[in-house]
């Protein structure tokens, strides 16, 4: 018996309705909140959604890797409801709630950091990481923050200025922030140049990095870069940041992707999946540095909302629950597996990168960057029912963002659909 298909197109992409709302939005939205996919959602379970047309699509782009427990899941849903009903809001820091402490107990817990922990959670990805300089700058007296080619640490001043592409991201809306140094990355010895030639060691006070570099198409760091780092702020006494803002959850085959390179970080920012999408972020750390702001020093109106920390809950359960970072790890091995038949057999898909289920190809044509062939596809597979994003420095890439709760005959028919739109693009 053939087995039942998740996608299902009942008009063409996008459909009328979609096409009407989007019509409405660019009379009313900011033109720079530009619409990547023009689908718009009615609603969404495990790693489907359905648009206002009533069309189904599998969904690979995962609210750009918010969603590793899936669309909708039980028992987020359930969490929210139940806290929701409660209270929605007073500030942590004006009338606490426990469900704050206990994610910060669970948290703690899971980070691979030893000794002592502290947590503070905020609401994004860019807040979270503008939180860990404060942290390491208050730590530390100093202050310069090293960066990498490549990088995306988010969009506020800070987090755009360790920020390593121009366009969308950062063209036209500078000055940026002082003191921010970036440098190749994967290269231990352009830091050490750089201490030599831009920014005295003991002038920096933090390093910032991601274990597989997001926006710049899915690049691995080599562990022996990672453990160079560790070296190296260990001989200067510089805070280590690990940005595990899209890596983090079980994307990589593991709970956090450092756990990959039996290095400890200094502090670990996460968000993205931490919630399910709802907004939350953290910063989890040594005990020492969290502590070393003054009172009152950290904090912020919305920052641990105490509905998305019911939801971070959940999430922690299904994680545990469902072995979803073994989830992760089986859904890698068979997207690469595809993806190198692909690269044996188109000369385009040159080359395969990422860890676990965070896995990209990169398109070339002629030994260059092939844009415009991404684009291809990613359109293709919309029409075809499958939801992608691109990514890299050229935009040569496309990326699996897949929630980890996607069935084995679901990953199948979306692999399929892929590999049709590539095959129709070449």
């Amino acid at each position: 018996m053939a087995a039942t298909r998740s996608i299902e197109l009942k008009t063409e992409v996008p459909g009328p309705r979609s096409r009407e709302i989007l019509d409405r939005k660019d009379r009313v939205v900011a033109e720079p909140l530009s619409v990547y996919l023009p689908v718009v959602i009615a609603e969404g379970e495990g790693a489907t959604l359905t648009d206002v047309d009533g069309n189904s699509f599998i969904d690979f782009t995962g609210g750009i890797g918010c969603l590793n427990v899936g669309h909708s899941h039980p028992r987020v849903v359930e969490a929210v409801h139940e806290q929701v009903d409660r209270f929605l809001h007073t500030d942590f820091t004006i009338i606490p709630y426990e469900n704050y402490v206990g994610l910060g107990e669970r948290l703690a817990e899971l980070v691979p950091i030893s000794g002592e922990k502290r947590v503070g959670f905020f609401n994004s990805g860019a807040e979270a990481i503008e939180n860990s300089i404060k942290f390491a700058r208050s730590y530390t007296k100093r202050p310069a923050v090293i960066a990498f080619d490549g990088g995306f640490h988010g969009r506020t001043l800070l987090a755009l200025s360790l920020t390593s592409k121009t366009h969308p991201y950062k063209a036209g809306l500078g000055p940026f922030a002082p003191e921010v140094y970036r440098v190749a990355f994967n290269d231990v010895g352009a830091v050490e140049d750089a201490f030599r030639t831009r920014i005295a060691a003991e002038e920096v006070a933090a390093i910032v990095f991601e274990p597989v570099q997001g926006e710049s198409g899915f690049i691995v760091a080599e562990p022996e870069f990672v453990r160079g780092l560790r070296a190296l702020c260990d001989e200067h006494g510089i805070v280590l940041v690990a940005d595990e803002v899209q890596t983090g959850f079980c994307r990589t085959g593991r709970v956090f992707a450092m756990e990959h390179y039996d290095v400890e970080p200094d502090l670990v920012t996460v968000a993205k999946s931490i919630a399910s999408g709802l907004p939350l972020s953290g910063v989890i750390g040594r005990a020492p540095i969290m502590d070393a702001p003054g009172d009152g020093a950290i904090g912020g109106t919305y920052v641990g909302n105490p509905v998305a920390i019911a939801a971070a809950h959940a999430v922690l359960d299904v994680i545990a629950e469902e072995r979803l970072a073994e989830r992760g790890a089986q859904i890698g091995e068979t997207i690469r597996a595809r993806m190198e038949s692909w690269a044996a057999r188109w000369d385009e898909v040159a080359e395969i990168r990422g860890l676990g289920a965070m896995l990209a190809v990169e398109l070339r044509k002629n030994g260059k960057p092939a844009p415009d062939l991404a684009t291809a596809v990613t359109e293709g597979a919309a029409q075809r029912g499958l939801l992608l994003l691109k990514a890299g420095i050229y935009g040569n890439c496309v990326r699996v963002l897949v929630p980890l709760v996607i069935g084995d005959a679901q990953l199948d028919e979306a692999l399929d659909v892929w590999e049709e739109s590539l095959e129709a693009a070449l």
